[in-house]
């Protein structure tokens, strides 16, 4: 199956919008923080439970980065793999699977943080949930020494997330149902099809996610919740008539 021009003269219009809204807003937040305007705290994802949450952000994080890597790599996966959906389904219908699957991985990260916050609390006393709220409406990080549990909420709390992996996630997902023989290859050079390829990072992030590594940033309900939820979308439109894999 033709699946397009690989060139990066057949970069679509939503693609190519997305990828310079991602590097404006990184600019944004190397420039603005000289002048005291925090771009984290007012776009990155926060928990409930955090004085810097507030409803956009659950849109709004997927065009946050931490650093240059973490912007390139999802760049780089958004131009490999969205070029080629949003030309097979135009522009509108790939903005809205893309934003569909950024908002579903902000839902299923904050789900999934907040069984860990209803974890910890169930077990700590009211002086100690007392304590770490207190810390956690003051602006400049406070460390919080009293026990381990109380550090561990006090950062699900106040940990922002960032990044359009999410999305990026959806994406690996549609083309590995759409081209599911299609070869990727690892590294550059080892060939995986497209279908094993995107099973092997389900499993992975769904592990990793498990596991809950204390050392580990990442995000890994985030990723599996863009891949859930662009499943969902996918077999939503098919039944619909709209797409056919």
């Amino acid at each position: 199956m033709n699946i397009g021009n690989t060139g990066f003269s057949n970069l679509p219009e939503i693609v190519k919008n997305l990828m310079i809204i991602n590097g404006l807003f990184f600019l944004g937040t190397l420039c603005l923080g000289s002048y005291e305007i925090d771009m984290y705290k007012l776009f990155s994802l926060h928990q409930f439970q955090s004085q810097d949450f507030m409803p956009h952000q659950l849109i709004s994080h997927i065009f946050m980065h931490g650093n240059f890597t973490h912007l390139l790599f999802n760049m780089f996966s958004l131009w490999m793999f969205g070029r080629i959906l949003e030309n097979m389904w135009g522009g509108k219908r790939f903005l809205i699977y893309y934003m569909i699957t950024g908002f579903g991985a902000a839902i299923i990260h904050i789900l999934f943080v907040q069984y860990q916050i209803f974890e910890i609390s169930s077990i700590m006393s009211s002086n100690q949930l007392e304590s770490v709220n207190q810390n956690s409406t003051i602006v400049n990080n406070v460390k919080v020494t009293t026990t381990f549990e109380m550090k561990k909420l006090y950062n699900l709390i106040n940990t922002p997330t960032v990044g359009a992996s999410g999305a990026v996630y959806g994406l690996l997902l549609a083309f590995g149902m759409l081209f599911p023989n299609s070869l990727l290859y690892l590294y550059f050079a080892i060939p995986v099809k497209a279908k094993y390829f995107v099973m092997g990072l389900g499993a992975l992030a769904l592990f990793s996610g498990i596991s809950n590594n204390p050392t580990d940033n990442i995000a890994h309900f985030a990723h599996l919740g863009g891949m859930i939820f662009g499943f969902l979308l996918l077999k939503y439109w098919k039944k619909k008539g709209d797409i056919y894999f």
